[in-house]
């Protein structure tokens, strides 16, 4: 898998950061979606209605698909134009080629209408194939068939694509149910977190004699929110940049298992919806990974995932920056530098996306909460509905984007030790998942709607 970790610069904290970042354009591009999304609605117009694009689902006969395509081609055209002005622009300023990006996403997009209408397909829906599902097979399979061209690259931004996503998640999810979930969410996570992660750290620097700081990294990936966290931990320790790809390759690798196999589990042993999102939320190691997982079995599993992962778990990746960050600086780097840790680094490390969640999700409630029924109708089906296809049309790049960047050779060379390690923390995790979500927190799991 061709990874990089971006070079670590100190945060001037001015104005400049705000256009610097990914997370922050992740939140810029999210949340104007919604908010223009907002204005035109109530100007009378259904723009966004008539570019969100979902094809019907369940389909059997390819004729009818045929004719759906020739009667949207307009509503696709300008939905992929949409998309194309708004991350170029972020592309851009981020310092990436924007000839390079607009040809590679066109590809990927023209890619993602045929993936979405074979994940709607009777076949699919019978076997719970979601479309981010076939985005992943397809992706692996093209990428380790064929050696795809470097120009293409820019357009797999797969961390970029997936934060967007969840933005747009938060218009869909009243904030009411994230204040209530968030307390069960945030000690699920903590409990399960912590647990993971000491597991994978002891393992790995106490039985197999790998480095502190590479075992900080991949205690990080496989307990708090896969690759995010695997580059934030691994930039606040230092560690060497092979170690942050190693446990990036391992977090897709059980990514990839868990996708499959935890929609499986959860209805051959027949969990219901709310706590196997729980489940899934507690225990996937990647959010767009998850997502899939969730959206395989229901609606329900995609909002138990999301306060698990996202409100829960991916809360932690600042507070463990910071203490990752304070640890190596006193213990492991003491006779290197007399530098101190800076309080300031847990805002640096802060997911931003997660903040645009919140946001999304607390201005879409004000306003279907002071609204008139048929007002609060009205918003739901021309602003919700279609941010939920296009956080659809967000997950599908992404899971297209890991699977066009994920190169068998380049796992099978990671070695036996870190992969030991982290496997012992999905023995961990997996299995407290199951208790917290199904069990102990079960009934709270189930009355999420």
């Amino acid at each position: 898998m061709s990874t990089s970790m971006p070079t670590r610069t100190k945060s001037s904290g001015g104005l400049g950061d705000l256009f610097k970042k990914e997370d922050y354009w992740a939140v810029w591009l999210g949340l104007g979606l919604v908010v223009l999304s907002l204005i035109l609605w109530s100007l009378g117009s259904n723009f966004f209605t008539a570019i969100s694009v979902n094809f019907p689902g369940n389909w059997t006969d390819f004729g009818k698909i045929l004719a759906f395509i020739s009667a949207n081609l307009t509503n696709l055209f300008l939905l992929w134009l949409v998309f194309t002005v708004l991350f170029t622009v972020a592309i851009k300023t981020l310092g990436h080629k924007v000839g390079q990006f607009i040809g590679g996403f066109t590809i990927l997009f023209i890619a993602s209408i045929i993936i979405y209408i074979l994940g709607a397909s009777k076949f699919s829906n019978h076997y719970n194939l979601e479309s981010p599902l076939w985005a992943l097979v397809i992706g692996m399979v093209v990428a380790n068939l064929f050696k795809l061209p470097e120009w293409f690259n820019t357009a797999l931004r797969t961390e970029f694509y997936v934060k967007i996503g969840i933005v747009l998640l938060g218009a869909t999810l009243p904030f009411t149910m994230i204040v209530q979930a968030g307390p069960a969410a945030f000690l699920q996570a903590t409990i399960i977190a912590v647990s993971t992660f000491l597991t994978i750290y002891f393992v790995a620097t106490r039985i197999l004699k790998l480095d502190h700081r590479f075992a900080a990294t991949l205690a990080a990936g496989g307990s708090i929110c896969g690759v995010s966290a695997s580059i934030a931990i691994g930039s606040s320790v230092k560690s060497e940049k092979q170690h942050v790809s190693v446990a990036i390759s391992l977090v897709v690798v059980w990514a990839i298992v868990m996708v499959i196999a935890l929609p499986f589990v959860i209805k051959a042993l027949g969990v219901p919806d709310g706590p196997g999102g729980a489940w899934i939320g507690t225990s996937e190691f990647a959010d767009a990974a998850g997502m899939a997982a969730a959206a395989a079995i229901s609606e329900q599993a995609i909002r138990t995932f999301t306060l698990m992962k996202v409100v829960g778990r991916d809360m932690w990746i600042g507070i463990w920056c910071f203490i990752m960050a304070l640890i190596s600086v006193t213990k492991w780097e003491r006779d290197e530098s007399g530098a101190k840790p800076q309080a300031g680094e847990i805002w640096y490390r802060f997911p931003k996306f997660v903040i645009g969640f919140f946001i999304a999700s607390i201005l879409l409630t004000i306003i279907v909460a002071s609204s008139s029924p048929a007002t609060a109708s009205s918003v739901s089906a021309n602003v919700m509905g279609p941010m939920k296809v296009l956080r659809s049309w967000t997950f599908i790049f992404t899971f297209l984007s890991i699977g066009l960047t994920t190169r068998f050779r380049d796992l099978t060379s990671v070695g036996w030790k870190p992969f030991a390690a982290f496997t012992a923390g999905v023995c961990v995790n997996v299995p407290l998942g199951f208790i917290f979500s199904t069990i102990i927190l079960g009934g709270f799991w189930q009355l999420v709607k």
